[in-house]
């Protein structure tokens, strides 16, 4: 938002968004091939660094729903959301706004790229072990613990966090409540076996 206060006081103009949401998308299929991307203009352009697809939800878009869709216009790979399996905060970022950046798990429903010609450069299934190999997945602590954390989601059984719709107690409008289910269950489970004995 530009802004210029022409009065010669404080200016009371209500402040602008203050947070920013972001997703990330691990996708892999049967062969153990994770879908990655080339950026066309982010700051990764020209050097040759694959990453998992990215970008910002839409106003009002949830996060389920927005992966899904990102994933299909970088890709033209159609997806189904799993989980979110990690998230990142960070302060102070993208014009000193909040970050948050949610690592969301899909599971692949095609397998045919057509990568988006305005913002992809290329996209492609990589096998896991050579999109791990990358100096640029070696450096950054962020892609390492995204690889890791969906490695562990698809050979350790990690549990992240599954989206159930919810009414607000203060309106009739639904929401999302993001939720680790499988160990809900588990616990819940246990809980009335305790309660039955």
């Amino acid at each position: 938002m530009l802004a210029y206060w022409l009065p010669n006081t404080p200016h009371t103009l209500p402040i602008n968004a203050t947070h920013r949401v972001g997703i990330g998308a691990f996708v892999m299929n049967d062969k153990r091939e994770v879908l990655v991307v080339q950026e066309k203009n982010d700051v990764l352009k020209g050097l040759g660094i694959w990453k998992f697809p990215t970008r910002v939800v839409e106003p009002g878009e949830d996060i389920n729903i927005g992966v899904v869709r990102e994933v299909k216009e970088e890709t033209g790979v159609d997806a189904k959301f799993v989980e979110v399996v990690s998230f990142r905060q960070s302060h102070k970022a993208y014009f000193e706004k909040l970050d948050l950046f949610f690592v969301c798990i899909l599971r692949p429903l095609s397998v045919d790229i057509t990568k988006q010609e305005s913002e992809i450069e290329d996209a492609q299934w990589m096998p896991v072990e050579e999109f791990a190999a990358q100096p640029f997945v070696q450096k950054y602590e962020l892609v390492k613990y995204i690889l890791e954390v969906g490695l562990a989601k698809v050979d350790k059984e990690y549990a992240g966090f599954s989206p159930i719709s919810i009414k607000s107690a203060f309106s009739e409008k639904q929401s999302l409540f993001n939720m680790n289910r499988r160990d809900l269950e588990k616990a819940s489970g246990s809980i009335s076996t305790q309660k039955d004995s």
